[in-house]
Parts: C-alpha cells; structure tokens; sequence
C-alpha cells in the first residue's frame, strides 16, 4: 500500500480498517486530481478549463435507498416515519462488504470541514474510489489549513464506492444502490451510484442531526448579506431560484445551499457550489456562467460538442439535473469567512407551477411556520418520465430527504430564532403567471428581482397589503416597477372559474399534506392553513 499527500499519518485509511490496498492518496489538490480522472476515463476537459463527468443511470440523489441505522442512541432521536432503517448487523455486514470491495483499489482521501463557524463544525474524512468525485467534494466542502490537515482526527467518515453492488437480502437495502448512515458511530457509506451529490448531502445529513441539540438551526437555504450587514437567508427546493438570486452582484454570498443559524448569526456549512446547470446563460447568470469558464470547476452530464467540447447547457437529453461544483471563491462576490450576523429577512421560495400564487406575499411568524414545515413547490411537466401536468410537491422543512429529527424540532427551533431576531419573512413565487404551466409563462426574472430587491431595500414593509382570499397572505397592492395586475394573479388569466377552481384544487392539496403535522404544532400555525381561508373569498 502507497500513500501520497499529506496528511496525519498517525490516522490513516487503515485505522479505519481499510487493508490491501493499491495506491491512496491524501488530500490531492485539483491539478493532480485532474490528472487522474483523465488517466483513468472518468471525465473530460472542455474549453476554459472545467472538467466534465457522466454519473450513468444515477443524475440524481436515490432518497428510497437510503437507510439509517436503528439502534439504542437514534432509536428515540430520529423520525423513522421520515428515515429507513437498518439494523447493526446489517450496517455491520455492509460496512465488512465495503472494506472487502475495496481491496486492490487506489483510493483518494480528502480531510475536509463542514460548518464555517468553528464552534459547531465537523472534521469529515471523505474517501472516494473515483478521482473525479474527490475533487467534488473538495470544491464543495471547506478546505483545511495544512497546519489543520497535518493534525486532522475526522470526527465522521464517509466511504463512496460507485462500484459496489448492495444485495437486499444481505444488507436490509432496497437495491444495488445503498446510502447507509451510521449516526452514532459517525460513519456514511454509498455506493452503487457516481452520483457525487450524495456524498455532500450525507455532511448535511449529519450535521441536522447533532446540531439541534445545541440550539442550532441546519438550514437548507442560501444566504447573502449586504455591505452593511443585513442578512437574507433563501429556503427553497431545486429549481426554486436559491442559487440564482442568491448570486447578486450587488451582495457578498455566503452561500448557496446549507446554512446553520447559531449563537453569533449565520454560517456557511459548505466551502463551495453546486449549481444547476440546464438552461444555464452567460446573460442571465453572469456570475455562475463564468464558472463553467474556470480551471477546477466540476460539470455533470452536461451535453458536449463532440469535436469541440462546448457545452451545450440548452441540451437535457441526459437529465434535467444537469450541475456544477465551484469553489465559493470563484465567485467574485463570495464571502471570505461564511460567516454573518443574524439575517433580517427570511425569503421562502416556490415555483408554483399552478399559476395561482401570488408573487410575493408577507408572512406573519404563524404562517412562516405553516410554509416552512410545507415547503411547497410543483414539478413541471418534461422534468421527470411520466409528470405530464403540473404535480404539488412539498418537502418538509424545504429538506425532508435529509431531516433525521421530527420535523417539528427544526419547525419550533426556527420559529423561536424568528421571534427572538425580529425577522421578517417572505414568501416568493419564482413560478407561473398567467395560468397554469404550459398555458401561463414562468414568472418574469426581472419581476422577481424588483420584489426581491423591495424586500432587501425595507421598502416593501412600507407598501399597502390585500389579504389573498384563496390563501390568506398579505400581498402587496403596489411595488414601483412591477405591473399592478401580476401582484394579483387572478388577474393574469383569461378565465377567472379556472383560475378559483385551480387554487382551491392547491388549497385542498395544502391541508392534506399538513395533516400529519397538525398535533405538533399549535392554534396559530393551524389557522395559518390557506384552507382557513376559503370563506372569505
């Protein structure tokens, strides 16, 4: 066996069990990374510098396949409604087949940090079969000092084997495919799938559950925070806008996908960005754009020129989820520490598919919460096989895949940061006007750039409010530069029965959904229910 790299040699690989191995290599920066993804097949270089890999039939997470071990610490800890599970034993067997699997291969190993505040942060040692996937979650996580590196002692450890095959029947799993998380012992493994987004996403697993119980907020949101301090935090779902409007020029980012909210304010839990890629423009997205331009960056199942290697980010005949993972620092206006004070505005983003919810709308703490445990959005029709209409989707806390704790302990824990930080919260509609998807069009960008800026400015806490009668929210009659008629969305359609049938169809989809949460939260947050609201139409 054949370590390169630096790192502590006093806890390498073989401490973890790890035997028989070819060559491991240790915390590879992006120029030797590069070379042994290329060396090896698994990616290729285009104009400007970034790298390009194909993950094969995974383009995305595989939430059924993953599974959280069950035993006396998370037994009482963890909402099992929400996780699978899977056994010691089984844990046992499968962690015994990983190692096994692993004997003879070349290894690639990055002691990397997630959480930028250094009072709540975790050491992860991430260790990959593929080159590629190493230089991804090294773009994706904070990088350590070499003094921090030289003495690092990994407080989790993440083991991904695209190659390995899970067996069910021997490891308690669904597939082939297996995210298995280990939450008292510390230790995540994945394999089957070259899907790299799993590998960031098991951080983020972790830190939500060690982190409330310190009275810290884990976040699936983007963050930015103006030059004299005010701070924006964005919850949203993929395709909401999060990384997009996150991205303003005019702000310093912090960052694009997962925040925690602790003692002193907000904090970057990641050292990079992970994009969507599909329909991606240099005119509309300058700041991301550039990106894809960059030594270093890391492009997935984007469609190439086969002669001249250009992107074509118009192309999803792969997927629609095609990304890219940057550093946080190739963005000009990115935040030098992630770190800020506590935010002043919390922005809740939907893409309302239906058509019916209005573009921007004021929330009292009650309906924060309401929205928050919701976290509504709509699949559009061509986004996944077989969605032909517009689908409701709504996912807990904007994250459910990667909640371990009831929902309602992160749905309390913000509720009680809100009322303590005097926070005002919005909720914006990135979605349809006009009429539902493929009658109305997609929200103009400019649109929901005024309103945003509104809110940021303060200017909109000045403004006239309606109370939608369908959902009960305080919208705003005016907003200079805004057409008056998008702010109601009746307006906007050519039949107005379509548009009321429409909205109660939402409605009704609303209450369903938070049936299950109703016992655990109180009157106010009940009544916050846009079903509450239907008699005042």
């Amino acid at each position: 066996m054949k370590h390169t790299g630096s790192f502590n040699r006093a806890f390498g690989v073989e401490t973890f069990g790890f035997k028989n191995l070819g060559n491991v290599s240790y915390n590879l920066e992006a120029p030797a990374l590069y070379e042994e993804s290329i060396r090896r097949n698994e990616a290729v270089v285009v104009p400007g510098g970034a790298i390009n890999a194909e993950t094969g039939i995974h383009t995305g997470r595989s939430p059924k396949d993953k599974f959280t071990v069950r035993d006396e610490t998370t037994e009482k800890a963890v909402w099992w409604d929400n996780n699978n599970s899977m056994t010691p034993a089984q844990f046992d067997v499968l962690m015994a087949d990983f190692l096994k699997h692993a004997e003879g291969k070349d290894l690639f190993v990055q002691d990397l940090i997630g959480g930028a505040d250094p009072t709540y942060r975790v050491r992860a040692r991430v260790i990959c079969e593929l080159a590629w996937h190493s230089l991804f979650i090294r773009n994706l996580l904070i990088r350590p000092t070499s003094a921090e590196v030289a003495n690092f002692i990994a407080d989790m450890t993440i083991v991904d084997l695209p190659t390995f095959r899970a067996d069910p029947k021997r490891h308690g799993c669904r597939s082939e495919t297996v995210v298995a998380c280990d939450l008292t012992r510390k230790i995540i493994l994945i394999g089957g799938t070259s899907y790299a987004g799993e590998m960031k996403k098991s951080v983020f697993t972790y830190l939500n559950y060690v982190l409330p119980p310190q009275n810290v907020m884990p976040m699936h949101c983007s963050a930015n925070v103006s030059h004299d301090g005010d701070v924006a935090i964005f919850f949203g779902l993929s395709g909401t806008g999060k990384t997009t409007l996150s991205a303003d020029p005019t702000r310093i980012l912090i960052g694009d996908d997962e925040h925690g909210w602790g003692r002193e304010g907000v904090f970057n839990f990641e050292g990079g960005c992970y994009a969507k890629a599909i329909k991606l423009s240099r005119e509309a997205e300058p700041e991301i754009y550039s990106t894809t331009e960059r030594f270093g960056t890391v492009m997935e199942n984007v469609v190439l020129d086969p002669v001249t290697r250009v992107p074509d980010f118009d192309d999803d005949s792969k997927t629609e989820n095609t990304r890219i993972a940057y550093p946080l620092d190739f963005i000009k206006n990115a935040s030098d520490t992630g770190r800020a004070g506590h935010p002043k505005n919390i922005v809740m983003l939907t893409c309302d598919a239906f058509g019916v919810l209005p573009p921007i709308a004021k929330l009292d703490p009650a309906q924060a919460m309401y929205h928050f445990l919701s976290g509504y959005t709509a699949k559009v029709a061509g986004t996944e096989k077989g969605v032909t209409e517009p689908e409701a989707t709504f996912s807990t806390c904007f994250g459910h895949p990667f909640l371990p704790r009831h929902a309602s302990e992160y749905g309390d824990l913000l509720r009680e940061l809100i009322a303590k930080h005097h926070v005002d919260c919005w909720l914006l509609n990135t979605g349809w006007t006009g009429g539902k998807e493929g009658v109305g069009r997609r929200m103009p960008i400019r649109v929901t750039r005024r309103l945003l800026s509104a809110v940021l400015d303060g200017s909109l806490n000045k403004a006239t409010f309606r109370t939608d009668p369908y959902f009960g929210l305080a919208v705003p009659t005016s907003v200079p530069g805004v057409e008056p008629h998008i702010l109601n969305p009746v307006k906007t359609w050519a039949s107005k029965s379509e548009f009321a049938a429409t909205a109660k169809h939402l409605v009704e989809m609303f209450s369903k959904n938070f049936v299950v949460f109703e016992k655990h939260v109180d009157k106010q947050v009940r009544d916050a229910a846009p079903a509450m609201q239907i008699a005042a139409e």
